[in-house]
């Protein structure tokens, strides 16, 4: 089925009437107004069908990273990685792994975040929000990442959240974590980081591992204070 787009309908322009009735004037006026309104009618009639959402248009972004991600430290803040964007209206996905929105409003950010662990204890992962560089209040997850299955086979835990938060147009977002082991891949010291994996086709095939993923998408507009 071919994708239709609806146009937003456009004020016309309204013949100038003389001084005395004229029913030629009037049929013409009549016309034009009908017209206008048959317009106004089949944007409403469609944008409140059964699935009249499909005509909307909303600011979103939604990336992933595939590549090997490692703290810079054992409890230092790192920013999540962001390599590849997916779909994107309304952000700018930047160098520095922050988006920028063009729109103010509400947004809600889903992320999953491939977590090994090769270390032989338990360790923690904390993630949270920073807007502007700044951190949000109550953004943050922690989660326990499994020690490893045996030496040189990592245990794996997906780190997965969902939050709403407020963002300005112009403003920039960006995902942070921290862990209390964190590997050394130069070292290499055990513990704690992010990993990808490319397309497997031994023992099964399937789609390659992100080391992370994410989607911002729209909630509301801002309310006034």
């Amino acid at each position: 089925m071919a994708e239709v787009t609806l146009r937003g309908s456009k004020t016309p322009n309204l013949p100038l009437g003389g001084p005395e009735y004229s029913s030629r004037y009037q049929e013409q006026l009549n016309n034009i107004l009908r017209l206008y309104f048959t317009e106004i009618d089949n944007i409403t009639n469609a944008v409140l069908s059964p699935r009249g959402g499909k005509f909307l248009d909303f600011p979103y972004i939604a990336a992933q990273d595939t590549t090997d991600q490692y703290a810079l430290g054992n409890d230092i803040p790192t920013i999540v990685a962001w390599n590849t964007l997916d779909y994107g209206n309304g952000f700018t996905l930047n160098p520095g792994s922050t988006a920028t929105a063009q729109q103010s409003g509400i947004y809600k950010i889903d992320y999953r975040l491939q977590y090994a662990n090769t270390a032989n204890a338990q360790h923690d992962v904390t993630v949270w929000l920073k807007v502007n560089n700044v951190d949000v209040p109550g953004s943050a997850s922690k989660f326990t990442v499994p020690a490893r299955k045996s030496a040189g086979v990592p245990s794996y835990m997906v780190a997965y959240s969902s939050i709403a938060f407020a963002l300005s147009a112009g403003q920039n977002v960006g995902l942070w974590w921290a862990t209390e082991l964190a590997y050394n891949p130069v070292g290499p010291v055990n513990g704690v980081y992010m990993e990808h994996q490319n397309v497997q086709t031994v023992p099964y095939p399937h789609p390659a591992v992100s080391s992370a993923t994410g989607t911002i998408t729209f909630l509301s507009r801002l309310t006034p204070p």
